[in-house]
């Protein structure tokens, strides 16, 4: 019998998740599909009586829904209940499980890209206080990797961040930038900085030790003005698209029963399909 999951936005013409499934699915000779679904606000209710008939395994779930789906899931994973949205739907027994994968996405493209990464001591910077924001925050809390500083343009906002999560994190501007560098060992840009042609002003990538390991969680365009100028330092940077990636593969093991491997050929099959 063929096991059906899916991805819901609204729109969701732009999503490259049916490719990578779809790619994971002819790999392993599993008898499934993996489909885009366009679902507006007003259907989810719906949506999910057709989810509890049994019709999918589960599915995907990307802008505009992350939060709404809170109030229609039957049990919701903690850490997604942390992060504050949920990513990944799980059907089992008529009942919608819901859980945020953003966080092992995360971790796993930097284990991937930059083995080694979370050793030593040195601090973190995470820039951006939205959503993105809270899964890494999430992520960086999980693997203990020490104290992590969260720079916002607004710090009322990064304040308000940290307070809600709660760890070893502190809040600062933009404009501190400059005194927290020396001792970063990670940045990790979780804004919208860097796509269309926006880029940071102002930040001083020379102040960063030289084993700092630079990402961005934008993968369009794959390689953004910060990760330029950090490659132009000579410092360590990982893309954001690794991350897109390795968030896929909890979700298709939950609905298909295999644990898939993000592999070089995957990676190539979706970046040829971003803008240059």
């Amino acid at each position: 019998m063929s096991r059906k999951a899916f991805v819901i936005g609204h729109p969701i013409k732009h999503s490259r998740s049916p490719l990578i499934h779809s790619s994971w699915l002819a790999e392993h000779g599993i008898a499934g599909t993996y489909e885009a679904i366009d679902v507006a606000p007003a259907g989810l209710p719906a949506f999910f009586d057709r989810l509890r008939s049994g019709e999918f395994v589960g599915g995907n779930v990307t802008v505009p829904h992350k939060q709404a789906v809170f109030a229609l899931c039957d049990t919701i994973d903690p850490l997604a209940r942390t992060i504050g949205a949920v990513n990944t739907l799980v059907v089992k027994d008529g009942k919608v499980h819901g859980t945020n994968t953003d966080y092992q996405g995360f971790l796993g493209n930097l284990d991937a890209a930059a083995p080694g990464w979370s050793d030593g001591p040195a601090d973190a910077m995470v820039i951006g206080a939205g959503g993105a924001a809270r899964a890494v925050l999430v992520a960086l809390q999980r693997r203990d990797g020490g104290h992590v500083h969260v720079l916002n343009r607004t710090l009322a906002n990064a304040q308000a961040l940290i307070d809600d999560i709660g760890g070893p994190f502190s809040a600062h501007r933009l404009e501190d930038f400059a005194t927290l560098a020396p001792q970063t060992g990670l940045i990790v840009n979780t804004s919208t900085i860097g796509m269309h042609g926006s880029r940071f002003d102002g930040l001083d990538l020379a102040l960063l030790p030289p084993r700092t390991l630079v990402t961005d969680i934008v993968y369009a365009p794959l390689i953004t003005p910060l990760l330029a100028d950090a490659a132009a330092h000579g410092l360590r940077t990982v893309d954001g698209l690794g991350m897109l990636l390795h968030q896929a593969v909890p979700g298709f093991e939950a609905w298909f029963g295999v644990r898939p491997t993000v592999t070089p050929a995957l990676r190539t099959l979706i970046q040829d399909t971003l803008e240059p």
